[in-house]
């Protein structure tokens, strides 16, 4: 009689029904908790490539004042496109020179996705970074500034 039954203990492989549904349990809750953190990873990142749009702007918006003896006047967004060819790349984000005085600009980007505006704005040289969300998700955008 022993030997039957350790016969049948080395026939039974496998898991029970309740280990398994505890198992899929597990896995579930622990779908729960890291899907939403992962749902919005896209808008973050685009967000994130439109303030470092707008930051190559102003390197270009320098080069572009050094070029023309420190003044930014006529400075428009082709011209910076043309000192830094990364700029228009609008696959992430599209960026636009909005104004350009002798001694200051206003540059944004707009990041693709979300619509949250980056805008950049050299005053005389104070720099001033601001951004409008789009939507009621406010991304890379929580405070107004960045």
């Amino acid at each position: 009689m022993l030997y039957r039954l350790r016969q049948r203990s080395k026939d039974e492989k496998g898991f029970t029904l309740i280990e398994l549904l505890v198992v899929i349990l597990i896995i579930g809750i622990l779908a729960a908790i890291a899907i939403p953190s992962f749902l919005n990873q896209k808008n973050k990142a685009n967000d994130a490539a439109a303030k470092v749009q707008a930051k190559t702007g102003q390197t270009a918006a320098e080069t572009y004042a050094t070029d023309n003896n420190g003044v930014y006047t006529g400075m428009v967004t082709a011209s910076l496109t043309g000192v830094e060819p990364t700029l228009s790349d609008t696959t992430t984000a599209t960026f636009a020179v909005t104004a350009a005085a002798a001694t200051g600009y206003t540059l944004t980007s707009v990041a693709k996705g979300t619509g949250d505006t980056f805008t950049l704005t050299n005053n005389a040289g104070t720099i001033t970074r601001t951004c409008v969300a789009a939507g009621a998700n406010k991304g890379g955008c929580p405070s107004g500034t960045w």
